[in-house]
């Protein structure tokens, strides 16, 4: 089972990621991975959010590279090897990013992204979606990269609405607003419903 966990920057999904490591309900064997990736795709993916200037089209080529690569590495023989794969962001982060970062720039970017991904992806078998109002989340994150500002993550946060709304059944909504540890309780309650 593929299981990822999604939201604007400072939503504590990571926290919750690190969280779930130490949890009953997770195997041993549970597969703990993340994109952007520690490889060199990632790398560059982590420069390109550092940089104001870099192109969105090219940048969306990046995470999808890091993303193809990804799968064919970890998240694709852990799930043949019958583990649980956690993924601390994944494809979702890229429609509802990127998807903002080229409005104006291409029509209906969020579609067009998607069919990008679709040939190759393997969707997640389930989403918990922490959901934070994007002032929160800005402040939270520190606003350390363009990709964290409120304005931009409204745009996002929009985004991933629509994702839930075009598929309800496979994301699980956590109020992120809550304490840390309520948020990491919640997590770990709808991680134990899904397995």
């Amino acid at each position: 089972m593929l299981v990822t966990l999604e939201g604007i920057d400072g939503s504590g999904k990571t926290t919750v990621w690190e969280a779930l490591r130490d949890a009953p309900v997770v195997p041993d064997e549970a597969v703990f991975t993340r994109e952007p990736t520690g490889s060199w795709y990632g790398d560059a993916v982590r420069r390109s959010i550092g940089d104001d200037d870099a192109d969105s089209l090219a940048e969306l080529f990046l995470f999808t590279a890091d993303h193809a690569d990804h799968l064919s590495r970890t998240v694709r023989p852990a799930l043949e090897d019958g583990k649980l794969v956690i993924s601390d962001r994944y494809s979702d982060s890229r429609y509802a990013y990127q998807a903002a970062s080229l409005d104006g720039v291409l029509k209906r970017p969020m579609e067009y992204i998607q069919g990008v991904h679709s040939p190759f992806t393997r969707p997640p078998d389930a989403t918990l979606y922490f959901d934070v109002d994007p002032r929160t989340g800005a402040e939270r994150s520190g606003v350390t990269n363009k990709l964290e500002r409120a304005g931009y993550l409204s745009a996002v946060r929009s985004n991933y609405e629509r994702l839930v709304s075009a598929e309800p059944e496979r994301f699980v909504r956590i109020d992120a607003t809550q304490s840390p540890e309520a948020v990491v309780e919640a997590a770990e309650r709808a991680l134990e419903r899904l397995l």
